[in-house]
């Protein structure tokens, strides 16, 4: 169950624009359970025990007490590769892995492309489109076709604007993007998954346009990269100051077997990176994989301060996407006391092991 929650400042409540939530997911008529057993390779019992221990069990390392299949158990070596599965071309290109999950059908604010939410705007009317990726396990390119947008934040924090009418969308972002309407029509704003031609999307219309069916398929987009997060630059980043602790983590895992991990560990048997309020903290992620994965970080915002070796004053976010083979360094300051996580947002990723806890020092376990 998920709902757009929208926070408004002053400064957004003064603008002459109407507001427009496009909220993205995938559906399946499997319960989860079945698509984790299927992805592991376990009976559906074993794939909800697995849930259940990733739920209630607090991060730390230790054996599992339970006789149920374990990730570690499964899991490949440390280093995170598994060469059978990551493909090399004879052109040299390495191949990437996407989509784990086929999905029955990609919504937008609960709807398909054979009946799209039609959002009825003014004749040349001013826009905020409010973008949510709340998908499971999938990720997008939103394509406004003939409009131009601007994106204005990201997870909820200020940018400066960068201008566009293609933009990836990885799981668990957000994005607003100010839109002019150049006149009055229809103009369909599409999500298309990447690495297929699947689409889904909303109409906005004017009174009295005429709106063409839009097939649920389309042209193959490509797979979702970091061009767009490497242009955006945050209107209020952090207060420039050396690093206090620097901490690497390794993404690894792969497809067979359908394993996921932080430094070699899974989820809850993980060693938890320490804090001490005050200090501003880097962390250096280096994907191991052949898939993108979408990091999030509760409890704080970070700014994303490198992109593959490539220093940048970025976007202040909770959530950015590692590449395959990629590299992304993000900072934030410990503010917060508590216990966080920190995890991929593909969410079978995270529930075999790709995991970990930010935990302060001074907060029992």
């Amino acid at each position: 169950m998920t709902a757009p929650l929208i926070v408004h400042d002053v400064a957004e409540l003064r603008e002459d624009r109407q507001e427009v939530v496009l909220m993205l997911h995938d559906f399946t008529f499997r319960t989860p359970d079945e698509v984790l057993a299927g992805l592991v390779g376990v009976s559906t019992g074993s794939a909800h025990a697995m849930v259940q221990r990733a739920e209630d069990e607090p991060g730390r390392n230790r054996e599992s007490q339970t006789g149920e299949p374990d990730m570690a158990d499964m899991a490949p070596d440390a280093s995170g590769m598994n060469m059978a599965d990551s493909v090399i071309p004879a052109s040299g290109a390495m191949r990437m892995d996407l989509n784990d999950v086929a999905y029955d059908a990609f919504l937008a604010n609960d709807r398909t492309l054979r009946d799209p939410q039609i959002v009825r705007v003014d004749r040349s009317g001013r826009v905020r489109l409010r973008i949510i990726n709340g998908a499971s396990a999938s990720q997008f390119w939103i394509d406004l076709g003939e409009l131009v947008g601007r994106v204005v934040a990201t997870d909820g924090h200020a940018v400066h604007p960068v201008t566009g009418s293609r933009f990836p969308m990885p799981t668990a972002q957000r994005l607003d993007i100010l839109i002019d309407l150049p006149r009055a029509g229809a103009f369909p704003i599409l999500a298309r998954l990447e690495g297929t031609g699947r689409q889904t999307g909303i109409v906005l219309a004017a009174a009295g346009a005429r709106i063409s069916r839009i097939p649920d398929s389309g042209q193959i987009a490509p797979a979702l990269d970091n061009s767009l997060e490497a242009r955006l630059t945050a209107v209020q980043p952090l207060s420039q100051r050396r690093a206090d602790v620097v901490h690497a983590i390794a993404l690894g895992g792969a497809m067979k077997p359908y394993a996921w991990s932080t430094n070699g560990e899974y989820w809850p048997h993980i060693t938890p990176f320490m804090l001490t309020k005050g200090q501003r903290v880097e962390i250096d992620l280096v994907n191991r994989t052949m898939m993108a994965h979408p990091l999030h970080l509760h409890g704080h915002a970070f700014q994303v301060i490198a992109i593959d070796h490539r220093p940048i004053q970025g976007a202040v976010r909770d959530t950015v996407l590692v590449t395959p083979m990629g590299h992304v360094r993000i900072a934030f300051d410990a503010d917060n006391p508590g216990r966080w996580a920190f995890h991929c947002h593909n969410l079978y990723h995270m529930l075999t092991g790709m995991m970990t806890e930010f935990r302060y020092r001074g907060i029992a376990a």
